[in-house]
């Protein structure tokens, strides 16, 4: 296994992220069943929106649009899903890359996690409200 020991500078560190990240999560015990039954086939073309969701994030660098939330929002997810997804996240990005943006990638993924979880929350809570 490559271990690098530079940040997230570019599109090339971007890719390893999500590549590695979602080799493990499609190989996980938990989050596989839901990825593979979701995506399917379609994997290149959800790795593509991931690059850009996170280079957009990270680099700065306009290449993606759009509301994740919704896309997960009717999906069977709990907080164990999140919890190890978060873990395998922190994993790949703690086996490649250290600095502030491997940092900022982590803080990122937590707060995203934390949001997710409280809305998919509110709206079981609430099934009379449509979700945004």
């Amino acid at each position: 296994m490559e271990t690098k020991q530079t940040d997230i500078l570019n599109l090339d560190d971007v890719k390893l992220l999500v590549n590695d990240f979602y080799e493990k999560v499609r190989d996980n015990e938990l989050l596989s069943p839901v990825f593979n039954g979701v995506i399917k086939d379609k994997w290149p073309a959800h790795l593509e929106r991931m690059y850009g969701f996170w280079q957009t994030l990270l680099l700065e660098v306009p290449a993606y649009s759009g509301t994740p939330f919704l896309k997960h929002a009717k999906l069977p997810i709990e907080k164990e899903h999140f919890d190890t997804w978060i873990s395998l996240f922190n994993e790949t990005v703690d086996e490649h890359f250290t600095g502030e943006k491997a940092s900022e990638a982590k803080w990122r993924a937590a707060r995203m996690s934390e949001m997710f979880q409280y809305k998919l929350d509110y709206y079981k809570n609430n099934p009379a409200q449509p979700l945004i």
